[in-house]
């Protein structure tokens, strides 16, 4: 445990009164061991959604909502994200520390030529129809990589280990813009080693043999944010759910499936996407007004998307780096031409403006800049999710990775509040 244990708590069931012991993280509640209270006081906890529960000890990440602070290995996330870039992030959350120059050259090296795909894997993408969504793409291709990578699924062997985490960090880009251009139609584009992770997953996407494709500097840097920003959230669905599937031994690239898969879900990885499905509902400049009445009223449902966050109370750290960017690809690529952008900018402005946001703590968050950076780039809304899928994969491998060397690991089991019928007699169907 993070602290030796000092304090108890004292819990009374039926008259009998159990000792549980209390540790002390660095950062963050103190956490309440449960893990003898079955065998000791015959009972469970009932904890739906596990949001009151620590399921495991962590170093990789911390977040502290009313304070808007995420931190990565200790860093906090706007100067990483502001000056540092994706694979150093990468090699801080898989590693612990901030590389050397020797260090990062020699990781870069190493992703930059794993980027490249079995070439018959491209005869996978071509079995699923043109309009497969990209995520469904993904979580498939991705959990047949241990099916032509057998030299990298012995989660016992710590080379195996390290080969697997470097071969999906940067074969993921690859995958995530093949599927693209499958679902469009489009050939293929290859990997190049000559340009950094963010531009070559932007190449990869919207270059066509017909015509050389230039990245701009400024796309590949709101990219790389992007990449950066989204790159681990702590013990969140996906995360939690990597970690559930590593429980039971399941080789790397399954367990990365099944992040993928439980990301898809619109509660969790789709929320930019809702947010760019917002903005066409509104459709134009003149209506905002009338949503954002809709927002204020108590009696109605509606809510904005983009605006506030679940963890985050104040603000969400990572909103302002992105903003920037926002900005940055805006002035570059311009709204003139653009409905839904125009909403969007003059959303934010008229929002930004309102006491009512201001005092519900209502700002524009991560998903909202990032639905607009993507939306101006290019990328259809069915994009949005890879993407982020794409970004979050080394988040579940160095989680993954520190799971695999704890010693206390044991197969997830949760227990339940079980409320159905009690043992009964089976009736032959002729009695019923």
């Amino acid at each position: 445990m993070a602290d030796g244990q000092t304090r108890t708590a004292t819990l009374t069931v039926d008259g009998k009164s159990f000792e549980l012991p209390i540790y002390s993280p660095t950062a963050g509640p103190d956490v309440i061991d449960i893990g003898r209270l079955y065998g000791q006081a015959g009972v469970f906890t009932h904890d739906p959604g596990f949001t009151s529960t620590s399921a495991c000890e962590s170093s990789i990440t911390f977040i502290d909502g009313g304070k808007g602070e995420l931190l990565h290995r200790g860093y906090p996330i706007d100067q990483l994200a502001g000056q540092s870039h994706y694979l150093e992030v990468c090699f801080l959350l898989l590693y612990g520390y901030l590389p050397k120059k020797d260090e990062l050259d020699h990781f870069e090296y190493t992703i930059t030529r794993h980027t490249m795909l079995h070439e018959q894997m491209a005869n996978f993408f071509r079995g699923f129809r043109r309009d497969a969504h990209p995520m469904a793409v993904m979580v498939g291709v991705v959990g047949a990589m241990s099916a032509f990578y057998h030299d990298s699924t012995d989660i016992n062997d710590p080379r195996q280990r390290e080969i697997a985490s470097h071969r999906l960090i940067a074969k993921m880009p690859t995958i995530a813009a093949w599927a693209y251009k499958y679902t469009i139609g489009q050939p293929f584009v290859y990997p190049r080693n000559d340009l950094s992770y963010a531009a070559n997953f932007l190449r990869m996407c919207f270059a066509v043999p017909a015509e050389e494709y230039e990245v701009d500097p400024v796309l590949e840097r709101a990219m790389d944010r992007i990449f950066t920003l989204h790159a681990d959230h702590e013990q969140n669905a996906s995360t939690s759910t990597v970690r559930l599937a590593s429980s039971s031994g399941a080789n790397p690239f399954a367990c990365i499936a099944a992040g993928i898969a439980c990301l898809w879900g619109p509660a969790h990885g789709g929320a930019n996407q809702a947010c760019l499905e917002m903005l066409k509902e509104i459709g134009t400049v003149d209506r905002i007004p009338e949503f954002i009445a809709r927002a204020k009223d108590k009696n109605d449902s509606y809510r904005l998307m983009g605006f506030g966050h679940r963890v985050y109370k104040n603000f969400d750290p990572r909103a302002t780096v992105m903003k920037q960017s926002a900005d940055e690809v805006l002035e570059l690529l311009g709204v003139e031409d653009n409905p839904l952008l125009q909403v969007a900018m003059e959303l934010e402005k008229q929002a930004l403006e309102d006491p009512y946001f201001a005092e519900k703590k209502l700002f524009p968050n991560v998903d909202f800049y990032s639905g607009i950076i993507l939306e101006a780039m290019g990328f259809p809304t069915s994009m949005f999710t890879p993407i982020f899928a794409l970004s979050r994969t080394v988040g579940w491998i160095s989680q993954w990775k520190e799971q695999l060397a704890d010693p206390a690991l044991r197969i997830g089991r949760p227990r339940q509040l079980y409320t159905g019928e009690v043992a009964r007699d089976y009736v032959p169907i002729e009695n019923r």
